[in-house]
């Protein structure tokens, strides 16, 4: 096959953002760096028809040229403008930086669209004895609608015990988005360098300045849903076991809101008591 050589026009300082050519060779699907080349204004046969205005316009990457002979290979389409400006996201606009497209996952890395290893073998038995291990019912806690749930760092701790502490981490799949207050983004769970589930995480937030928190929230959730298909926690999701758990730690009581003076049936671990501003009366 004949080797693809990619040409850059590149105008002004926008040329010395073509430094990092690996990124570029990942988008465009050229696998050898050293087929492509950046060409400043200067270097330009038409150069003189550049207008002053131009120099610094985002749009620097005027044309792809392929010598490949099928057409379907070459594209003359100026790059879009992003939408993302990362001076505002410099400033502190971090409602700005969290919607940026190419904000926080990896592009250019496979990790953001593989499925590299998705059911290639089980792992082994120590790592799959830890992940299944039956759940430590004095680590459960209940929220006050009755829903059970394990805090999220034992989900980190039951992963560090499995794979050790840098043999699995979260992979973001795309950018935040938000419906209504609520913030959501997807994510990969990749353990010893294998694909092993996905799912998006959400976080309500009530303000732009709770953004930053529920990021991590979100992330989070994301952590526990994926943990749902290596079998952590799974008995959390068993309704025979919900249903015993709850008759022997759990009770649901008539409270009372301190303040409002308003009156609602919930839930808590019978070893606690209610706090302000419920109490029961």
């Amino acid at each position: 096959m004949q080797r693809a050589s990619v040409v850059f026009r590149a105008s002004g300082a926008a040329a010395s953002r073509f430094s990092a050519t690996n990124v570029f060779c990942a988008r465009l699907g050229v696998r050898n760096a050293s087929s492509i080349r950046v060409v400043t204004n200067s270097k330009r046969p038409d150069a003189a028809a550049d207008t002053p205005d131009s120099p610094s316009t985002p749009t620097a990457v005027k044309y792809v040229e392929n010598k490949f002979s099928d057409s379907k290979y070459t594209s003359s389409k100026p790059a879009d403008k992003p939408a993302f400006d990362s001076d505002t996201a410099a400033n502190g606009d971090l409602a700005s930086a969290l919607f940026n497209p190419a904000e926080g996952y990896l592009q250019g890395s496979h990790w953001s669209t593989s499925f590299q290893g998705m059911a290639a073998e089980p792992f082994e038995s120590r790592i799959s004895d830890v992940l299944m291990a039956p759940i430590t019912e004095s680590e459960i806690e209940i929220k006050p609608d009755g829903l059970l749930y394990l805090p999220e760092i034992k989900y980190r701790r039951i992963l560090n015990r499995a794979f050790g502490p840098g043999g699995w981490g979260l992979v973001p799949r795309g950018a935040h988005s938000v419906s209504g207050r609520t913030l959501s983004r997807e994510y990969a769970l990749i353990c010893l360098g294998r694909f092993t589930s996905q799912a998006r995480g959400e976080q309500d937030y009530f303000d732009d300045g709770g953004l930053a928190t529920a990021t991590e929230g979100c992330k989070s959730n994301a952590l526990v849903r994926c943990c749902k298909d290596l079998g952590v926690a799974s008995e959390l999701w068993d309704p025979a076991f919900i249903s015993q758990f709850k008759a022997k730690y759990c009770a649901e009581e008539w409270v009372t809101h301190a303040v409002r003076g308003s009156k609602k049936r919930m839930w808590r671990l019978k070893t606690r008591q209610w706090e302000y501003p419920w109490a029961k009366k």
